[in-house]
C-alpha cells in the first residue's frame, strides 16, 4: 500500500485545497456554519478519492480482495478500488527475483561433510497463486531450495561435485521448479557458487594430486630412458652387422 503513497497523498491535498478555498470563499461571502461543513465535506472527501485511486508499477501486480474474497489482479498503471470494501494486501514483483541459499555441514554419498552455496534465479508467474496459496512465498522457495540442495548431495559423491557443478544446478533446477511450480513460482536458473570441503580433506587431496603428479613424471622419464635404450639396442644392432659403419663412426668422433 506504500507504493503510490504519494500520488494518493497529492489528490488528496489538491481536493483538500479547493474544500478549503470554497470554504474560505463560503466563509467571507455569508460568514456562517456552511463554511465548516464544506472544510469537514473536503476532508472527508479528499480521504475517499485519495485512498480509491492506486497506481502500480510496470512491474508490480495488486491483488484485490473485496469484502476478504479474491477480486482480481490489478495493474500495471492506474485503478480504483472501494474504500473501506476492497483491500489490497499484497503487491507482487513480477521481476526476475534472486535468493541465496546454502547447506552447510551436509555429507554427500561418501560422507564427505561439505558447505555448499548456491543462488537461485526465480521469477513469479502466477501473482494470484503466489498471494493465496501460500503464506510467505519467499520464505517457502528459500526452505524448499536447502532441502533440496541437502538431498541432492545427500545423493552425489564429492569428486562429482567438485567436477560436475552443471549437472548439480540442473538437477536443482528441476526439483525446486516442480515444488513451487503449485505456487505460480518459476525457477529459471540454480548457480552453485562454491562447494567447501574441511581443510584437513582439502590437504589430504592437494597431497594425493603431488603424488600423482610426481608419478606421472617418473613413468615419463622411464618410458623415455627405454625408448633411449631402445635406440641404442638398434644401433649397436646396426654396427655389429656392418662393421664398416661401425670405423667410420668411431673415426669420426675421434676426429
Amino acid at each position: 500500500m506504500t507504493k503510490n503513497r504519494s500520488f494518493q497523498g497529492l489528490i488528496f491535498i489538491v481536493i483538500l485545497g479547493i474544500g478549503a478555498g470554497l470554504g474560505y470563499t463560503s466563509y467571507r461571502v455569508s460568514a456562517n456554519s456552511a463554511s465548516i461543513w464544506i472544510a469537514v465535506v473536503a476532508f472527508v472527501l479528499a480521504c475517499i478519492v485519495s485512498s480509491a485511486i492506486q497506481v502500480a508499477d510496470q512491474w508490480s501486480r495488486a491483488v484485490v480482495l473485496r469484502l476478504g474474497n479474491f477480486h482480481a489482479l490489478r495493474g500495471p498503471g492506474l485503478f480504483l478500488i472501494i474504500p473501506l470494501i476492497d483491500t489490497i494486501p499484497y503487491w507482487i514483483d513480477t521481476r526476475v527475483l534472486t535468493s541465496s541459499f546454502k547447506a552447510e555441514k551436509t555429507l554427500t554419498k561418501d560422507t564427505v561433510p561439505v558447505d555448499v552455496d548456491a543462488v537461485l534465479f526465480w521469477k513469479i508467474v502466477d501473482p494470484k497463486k503466489a498471494a493465496l496459496d501460500v503464506a510467505d512465498y519467499q520464505s517457502a522457495i528459500s526452505w524448499a531450495s536447502q532441502t533440496a540442495l541437502r538431498d541432492v548431495i545427500g545423493k552425489t559423491m564429492l569428486s562429482e561435485m567438485l567436477e560436475g557443478r552443471d549437472k548439480i544446478s540442473s538437477v536443482l533446477r528441476a526439483i525446486i521448479d516442480e515444488r513451487t511450480e503449485p505456487w505460480g513460482i518459476n525457477v529459471i536458473s540454480v548457480e552453485v557458487k562454491d562447494v567447501l570441503i574441511p581443510p584437513a580433506l582439502e590437504n589430504a587431496m592437494s597431497m594425493q594430486a603431488q603424488a600423482e603428479r610426481e608419478r606421472q613424471a617418473r613413468v615419463i622419464l622411464g618410458d623415455s630412458e627405454r625408448q633411449v635404450a631402445e635406440k641404442f639396442v638398434e644401433a649397436a644392432r646396426t654396427y655389429a652387422n656392418d662393421p664398416i659403419a661401425f670405423h667410420l663412426r668411431w673415426h669420426e668422433h675421434a676426429v
